[in-house]
């Protein structure tokens, strides 16, 4: 939400699930520190990498800022519906600090305290830590490692030092979870880091089917633990369910880049459905579908399986008729009627032009996740609200907790899920006035009915600057929003109160 901040006053999708405090640029992708010749660059990195239009961004940011202290300063100058805390970015901090040789070159003695010094002066000003990335699947748009993945370790060592001077800070990582290898190397190194330097590690706990030789998913768990007895502090961010592509007839569909496919794309959304309507040009379609490249063993994230699809596993791609998590998938309706998967797909968003499918791409099994949400060190909160805006949707997290797993599946009861969206999170956090109802601690509360909440249907909306478009979901069941102690929401519309702050670090709130 780093750049959404500019300009969307609500927190939009966030706000509509109950969420009041937002923590953010947490895979080392940030706009500060940045250098005023690098906006449109830094831009085009969110871009490629989370999917937030850059045309949006440079329409809608006015970008007076140069350092990261001046970005936490312009952000508190906001009219804010939520309250933000913030990362200093590490492919940002790299950028700003080595210029284009940070996308192939590993820093030198000047470059790592240049960096040094804006971390620490980052974490002075209030930023809540460092984050950065090892993902595979984070890419520039030249379809290169973005920069932290460039970044040896040594020079994280230097930069999570640097906040263990400090006494201060969270290390908070993007996982590389390409393969099992790969995964058990990073951990690994990983625990290293978390004994050596004190500092609290956060890291997107996820379990995948995809990548070489996966590890099990509760192999993270397992490293969590015996990181913790050896003296680390580790905490797993988790969703509440699958992380997914989505696709729909307004955004994007698996098949959007075969010939055929691309010349009924271009047309308005109207001459696509009455094309779609005629049995040649479906007939068409369907041979189409076979040139698709099959799937390998290689790990996609939510951008390239959208961007840059495989044939799909029409067993793991399913039309979202509700929200709980039991549609059936798209292979088994066409062995169901008999018909191709392809023409199963053109009929449902020829049903309902907002239809969306999702493909899960990691936390596939209800029960994996279950798994992982039940440990003590995993934190309810993964949802990279205001990222990938037409490729996924995770910031129905909270009501989906709420209304799937406490309500449906009686897995948690109220009271615990409330802890596991407040409490828990406010302390991994160190955020020393929130999370419970107490005298003194600031008024965030979310007034709801137990028996009502839930995430509604997900739609593609063209309201980002510039009129891009995204993806919107809202909820039911939820009657206020407070901040601050100002009703920000009441019955999902905007008051007009805009209480939220930003969320500051311990040195910063001395």
């Amino acid at each position: 939400m780093d750049a959404q901040v500019a300009w969307d006053s609500l927190g939009s999708c966030s706000c509509w699930h109950g969420v009041t405090s937002v923590v953010m640029g947490n895979c080392g992708f940030a706009l500060a520190p940045c250098k005023p010749q690098d906006r449109e660059w830094f831009a085009r990195c969110l871009t490629a990498v989370e999917d937030i239009p850059t045309e949006s961004m440079l329409a809608g940011i006015d970008w007076t800022w140069e350092s990261f202290p001046e970005y936490l300063a312009k952000v508190e100058s906001l009219p804010k519906g939520l309250n933000y805390g913030m990362y200093i970015g590490h492919s940002a901090l790299r950028m700003y600090a080595m210029g284009r040789r940070a996308l192939d070159e590993t820093a030198d003695e000047d470059d790592l305290r240049a960096m040094e010094h804006a971390v620490s002066e980052a974490i002075r000003a209030g930023a809540m830590g460092f984050s950065t990335s090892r993902a595979t699947t984070h890419v520039t748009p030249e379809d290169t490692p973005v920069a932290s993945r460039i970044a040896d370790w040594h020079e994280i060592d230097r930069l999570v030092g640097a906040m263990a001077k400090l006494n201060a800070g969270i290390f908070q990582v993007g996982p590389d979870i390409s393969g099992g290898a790969a995964q058990r190397a990073f951990l690994d190194r990983m625990r290293q880091v978390a004994i050596e330097t004190g500092r609290p590690i956060m890291f997107g706990m996820l379990a995948t089917k995809q990548g070489v030789d996966p590890n099990p998913w509760n192999y993270q768990l397992n490293w969590m633990d015996e990181t913790v007895a050896l003296g680390g502090r580790a905490w797993g961010q988790a969703t509440t369910r699958s992380i997914n592509a989505v696709f729909s007839l307004k955004s994007y569909l698996p098949f959007d880049l075969l010939p055929a496919w691309k010349e009924i794309r271009a047309l308005p959304l109207d001459e696509q459905k009455a094309r779609l309507r005629d049995p040649e040009v479906r007939r068409r379609l369907v041979e189409d579908e076979a040139r698709m490249k099959p799937k390998g063993p290689e790990l996609q994230g939510g951008g390239a399986a959208t961007t840059d699809p495989r044939k799909p596993d029409y067993d793991n791609l399913f039309p979202m008729l509700d929200v709980d998590w039991d549609d059936p998938s798209v292979g088994e309706l066409s062995r169901r009627q008999n018909r191709h998967p392809v023409e199963i797909i053109i009929d449902l968003c020829l049903e309902n032009e907002n239809r969306v499918f999702v493909q899960p791409l990691v936390n596939e099994s209800p029960e994996d996740v279950l798994g992982i949400l039940k440990h003590p060190r995993t934190l309810a909160t993964f949802s990279d609200s205001g990222a990938h805006v037409c490729q996924e949707m995770g910031s129905s997290l909270q009501t989906h907790l709420l209304s799937y797993w406490v309500r449906k599946r009686q897995q948690f009861t109220l009271e615990q899920a409330v802890r596991m969206l407040t409490f828990d999170n406010a302390s991994a956090w160190e955020l020393p006035d929130r999370g419970l109802i107490r005298t003194g601690y600031a008024a965030d509360l979310v007034v709801f009915d137990e028996e009502r909440v839930r995430p509604r249907l997900p739609t593609v909306e063209q309201d980002l600057p510039g009129g891009a478009r995204r993806l919107v979901q809202k909820a039911d069941g939820i009657a206020a929003t407070i901040v601050n102690g100002a009703v920000a929401l009441e019955n999902g519309e905007p008051t007009g109160h805009l209480a939220g702050e930003v969320l500051k670090g311990p040195l910063a709130r001395r």
